[in-house]
């Protein structure tokens, strides 16, 4: 079957979930293209080069990620090469874009997959549904398919010994729609990983008291790991950390391989956004916290002490 994987990138360099995106279109078909839209993407065409072959719409028309531009050329694209699967990483620029090339292309939509497999020739995909409550196995009816999955669900192939082909298309940028504009794009601040990409996050809950407490010590761990930071709602409703960092029902939901839950109680609006992590461990000071009933391992213990401690053993002092 035929598949696009949309590239998603920052305007300057690819988004690190766009391996699982790639990862998943390769475990079902060997014919796979990837397909990037910006404006001065020779770089980035490169970087996706080393997974597969590439298509590259390059214009100024489409510098800024408007839904309306890039959703009409990905559905002109779409058609043009007989797409019949059509691939993301399930984020907020999926959530927008992809999407409403969905509705341009019909056919049938699966979005947050989180896992698949192939019985009698029929594609079974897995994904969470009422804020991770069950797990749904559903199958899609019509073409093209058009699938987002989680930035963690699936592994990044590695990257070939000699690069694919880059084929540039042109888009009919006369014809595109104009009635939307971008104002602003507010980047993420830091060098720690995104919380919804990350394979390993660290969140803190309501045991931390302060700014200063939760950056020493959730963030000087996600810091020794390599790792990204979250945290639950109480810590962003009580002004400790942004709500970016919000992981949860009404946050961001997460399925990293590790993820790390200090001082979160674990209620079930939490659960909500991270139970479908591969591995969960946590540290609590109160041994009977819903969330150790989630966790692969827990510790019942102080945060304040805990943690300095994890992060010392990790640092070999």
């Amino acid at each position: 079957m035929k598949t696009l994987v949309l590239m998603e990138h920052d305007g300057s360099a690819l988004r690190s979930g766009n391996g699982a995106a790639i990862g998943f279109a390769r475990e079902l078909s060997d014919d796979v293209c990837g397909f990037l839209l910006g404006e001065d993407l020779d770089a980035m065409n490169c970087e996706a080069a080393k997974f597969a072959p590439v298509i590259t719409v390059d214009d100024p028309a489409l510098a800024d990620p408007v839904a309306d531009r890039w959703a009409q050329v990905i559905a002109e694209v779409a058609r043009a090469r007989g797409a019949e699967r059509i691939v993301a990483t399930s984020t907020t620029w999926a959530k927008d874009i992809v999407t409403r090339a969905a509705g341009l292309l019909g056919g049938a939509m699966a979005s947050d997959v989180i896992g698949h497999e192939v019985i009698d020739g029929e594609l079974r995909l897995r994904r969470p549904m009422f804020a991770g409550a069950v797990h749904a196995t559903l199958t899609l009816e019509g073409l093209p398919q058009i699938i987002t999955v989680c930035a963690s669900a699936y592994e990044a192939p590695e990257p070939a010994a000699t690069p694919f082909a880059i084929e540039p298309v042109a888009a009919n940028v006369t014809e595109l729609p104009g009635s939307t504009q971008l104002e602003e794009v507010e980047g993420k601040v830091g060098a720690r990983p995104d919380v919804t990409e990350a394979r390993i996050v660290v969140s803190g809950g309501r045991a931390f008291n302060t700014s200063q407490d939760f950056e020493q010590l959730v963030g000087g761990l996600a810091d020794t790991l390599d790792a990204a930071t979250g945290s639950s709602r109480a810590l962003v409703d009580a002004g400790i950390v942004p709500n970016s960092l919000q992981v949860g029902q009404t946050g961001k939901v997460v399925a990293p391989e590790l993820y790390l839950a200090l001082g979160i109680s674990g209620a079930v609006q939490h659960l909500a956004g991270m139970k479908n992590s591969r591995v969960i461990a946590a540290i609590n000071q109160d041994p009977d916290a819903p969330i150790f009933e989630f966790s692969d391992f827990g510790l019942a213990g102080d945060v304040y002490e805990e943690v300095p401690r994890l992060i010392a053993e990790l640092n070999g002092s």
